[in-house]
């Protein structure tokens, strides 16, 4: 079955634009569009597509608030969202994390990586702009003392306090390469296992720290300091 994917922006070239892209992919099939954020929730909503491409600024309702409405914590029943704009700006990358996004991409990055991102999204994994990636996540970690106000404020810990039972050794080693943006090929190369051992690992940390995808437990990686010795 083709990834149904709804495209929502305000200008028509970059619909468009994103419409010959995702179109001319085999396993891709664009069944919606919309040029404001409220247009965008009414039909996402309606059609459930597999993955919800939407840009930030937006008339109507804004990419991030819209990005809230369908994927959002409170949401019963979230759909996969991806954020695609130019605006690469740390506290959109942030809101767009806090309001479920599973993907956040640059707009003038390759198109393959704009359907990479389409089809993580759709196998319930993430991508984020590799531009944007380690300096988001390591704006995620607690910052020292004497610059804590030199940065954005971090993300408030979401994931810390469901973690119901203790990592093993094994499996913070597999979040610490994942907050590197690491794939699961690599994680199973650097740690000298499995790709299905990977996979194993994944799951049982996502279960034990409540994380719908690998976002969230970058998110709580770098939060905790898992990544930074605090932890």
């Amino acid at each position: 079955m083709k990834i149904r994917v709804l495209i929502a922006d305000d200008q028509d070239m970059i619909r468009s634009a994103f419409r010959m892209i995702l179109g001319a992919q085999p396993d891709m099939d664009v069944v919606a569009e919309a040029a404001d954020g409220t247009d965008a929730v009414e039909a996402a909503r309606r059609l459930r597509p597999d993955v919800c491409l939407l840009d930030i600024r937006m008339p109507g309702m804004d990419g991030l608030a819209a990005t809230r409405l369908l994927a959002g914590p409170d949401v019963p029943d979230p759909l996969n969202v991806v954020i695609a704009t130019t605006f690469d700006l740390d506290e959109y990358v942030y809101q767009a994390l806090r309001n479920g996004a599973c993907g956040f991409l640059l707009k003038d990055g390759a198109p393959a990586l704009l359907a990479e991102a389409v089809r993580a999204a759709a196998a319930g994994n993430s991508l984020i702009s590799p531009s944007v990636t380690v300096r988001l996540l390591r704006h995620m970690a607690p910052p020292p003392r004497e610059h804590s106000g030199s940065r954005p404020a971090p993300l408030a810990p979401r994931t810390t306090a469901r973690l119901t039972d203790p990592l093993t050794q094994r499996e913070l080693d597999v979040v610490r390469l994942v907050a590197r943006g690491r794939t699961n090929e690599e994680v199973a190369g650097e740690l000298y296992v499995t790709h299905s051992t990977v996979k194993t690992h994944l799951g049982n940390i996502q279960r034990k720290l409540a994380a719908r995808n690998r976002v969230e437990i970058a998110a709580w990686a770098w939060e905790t300091g898992v990544c930074t010795g605090g932890r």
